[in-house]
This record gives structure tokens, sequence and C-alpha cells, in this order.
């Protein structure tokens, strides 16, 4: 966990991985309320017999839910607590790059890739990576960029 003080500190850390979060089991509940809350029951999330019949061998977490678990698991790595406020600006790139099962656990690591500063606080941008235990190939790789108030 890091929790810098300042752009400055931050900007310590530029290149660098800041760590890894706890590992989090992936429930076909908590896929459920998540097709739920977004509409999104395409059968392979949901429907757990017939996903079994398919050739993925059962049901698959969203991309977006894989997704969704980012400000949490962030919240694990880095504190920005030191700072007026830290808003999501938005994403440049995600990829999903294999599926998530259900009854898997995930993690993420997070990069620090730029932290640039701008009239009355900076803009930082870091790589999520969301990993499958036991995979070879992450789960999710997404761009975060996120704007700091000082």
């Amino acid at each position: 966990m890091i929790a810098p003080r300042d752009v400055d500190e931050l900007s310590t850390h530029v290149g660098r991985e800041v760590g890894a979060s706890a590992w989090r089991d992936v429930t076909q509940d908590d896929v459920d309320r998540f097709a739920e809350a977004t509409g999104d029951d395409q059968w392979i999330h949901t429907d757990v017999a017939r996903a079994r019949e398919s050739e993925l061998g059962g049901t698959i977490a969203h991309g977006f839910y894989t997704l969704s678990l980012a400000p949490k698991l962030l919240a694990e790595l880095v504190s920005f607590e030191h700072f007026r406020f830290a808003m999501n600006y938005g994403l440049n790139r995600v990829r999903f790059v294999s599926p998530l099962p259900v009854g898997q656990r995930v993690r993420m690591r997070a990069r620090v890739d730029a932290v640039e500063r701008r009239e009355g606080g900076a803009g930082v941008t870091t790589t999520l990576t969301f990993e499958r235990e036991g995979a070879d190939r992450p789960v999710c790789v997404a761009e975060l960029l996120i704007h700091l108030g000082l």
C-alpha cells in the first residue's frame, strides 16, 4: 500500500508496480447480482446448467464485472487520502484477455505509468492487470485515468 502525501511523492512511483490486491472469490451470487444490476443476463454468465455444457465448462464473470472491481481493489493498493479528492477520469484502453470462470479467484496488480501536474490538481495514468489464480494470461488489462485535486 502506498499513501503519497503529494504529487512529487506519487511521481517517485512512475514506472513501478505498487503491488497486488488480495485474492477475491468470484461467486455465482455476485455475478447474478451484477447481471441483475446491469441487465446483462446472457446465459454464459447466469445459466449454470447451460454454461456447463459449453466449451467453457461453466459460467464466467462479465468483463465489466471484473472491471467494476477496480475501485475496491485499487483502494487496497493506493490511498489518496492526502489529496482533496481522487476521481475516476476514465479509461484509455481496456482488453478482456481471457475468461474469468465463476468459482475462481481474481486479484489486481497496479502500475503507475504517469503523473502529470495540472492546474489545481494532477492526472494519474495507471495500468490495472486483473489475474486469475493459476492462469498464465491476465483476465483484463485496463489503463485507468485518475484526476487528483490538490
